[in-house]
């Protein structure tokens, strides 16, 4: 819904109709938006919600030349394509939001209940498939871990009102999260919480915190798109900073960011 209503709001309020491609794998919420939108008494033709798949539907989309723009919320990989076909057909304009998640930082002299509540949202809201997430200094595990527990968060059969995390999108996404998970054991982080999947039905996986993670760690360079937190310690402002900024290597090789306090 957040990512339709910033699609939608400034194509309406300039005055465009829009067509609003769902993912195929999240469909129901933009239909049902349509019957609002119907309801709400918007002229037809106004607002126009399809599904499809990105090869057909959305590639269709891209390189029509008939539609003066693109706003495009997903994958680098598909953002690549949208801006090809945008290219080869009439130059349509590209907005595209990629992603990559977002880090927490915790100061000495900060709040440290609220900055793990906010963590826990940042990192565990959409069973971590949001670009955001967060990182905690040592001194935080305690609260951390207790907060993170998976115990009570995970309800396979969705009764529970109490339930605040649900399952990953499908089976490549759950697969994929428990990879990441793997990986950071083998290269030597501690699993503080969670670490695994939950019960023996569906795509749950539990709440994972990650301690004693390094720069160079796969969890810490890569974006895992599922509820895994890295935490990383450091010791000054600047040195945060330093490691949160894109590190320019020789000319020869590409940009390479750090990501140092990305889950």
């Amino acid at each position: 819904m957040a990512m339709a209503a910033w699609k939608l709001a400034v194509g309406l309020a300039c005055g465009c109709t829009v067509v609003l491609k769902t993912s195929e794998k999240t469909p129901l919420t933009g239909l049902h938006l349509a019957k609002l939108i119907h309801k709400a008494g918007f002229p037809a033709g106004v607002v126009n919600v399809i599904s499809g798949f990105g090869p057909t539907a959305g590639a269709a989309l891209s390189s029509h030349h008939d539609v003066d723009k693109i706003a495009f919320t997903g994958s680098v990989l598909t953002g690549k394509k949208i801006m090809q076909s945008a290219a080869v057909s009439n130059l349509k304009k590209v907005s595209l939001e990629l992603g990559e998640k977002s880090p927490l930082i915790v100061l000495d002299d900060a709040d440290l209940n609220l900055a793990i509540k906010c963590g826990h949202i940042g990192v565990y809201l959409n069973q971590g498939q949001v670009c955001a997430s967060s990182s905690r200094k040592k001194k935080s595990m305690t609260s951390l871990s207790r907060r993170f527990s998976p115990n009570g968060q995970l309800d396979q059969s969705r009764t529970d009102p109490d339930t605040t995390q649900g399952q990953q999108i499908d089976d490549i996404q759950f697969f994929r999260v428990l990879d990441y998970i793997e990986h950071g054991k083998a290269a030597g982080a501690q699993v503080k919480a969670g670490g695994d999947r939950h019960g023996n039905r569906g795509y749950f996986v539990k709440s994972t915190v990650f301690t004693n993670v390094t720069d160079d760690m796969t969890i810490a360079k890569e974006e895992i798109f599922g509820p895994v937190m890295s935490i990383l310690k450091f010791s000054t402002d600047e040195e945060v900073v330093e490691r949160l900024c894109m590190v320019w290597l020789p000319v020869s090789a590409p940009p390479t960011p750090v990501a140092a306090f990305w889950a």
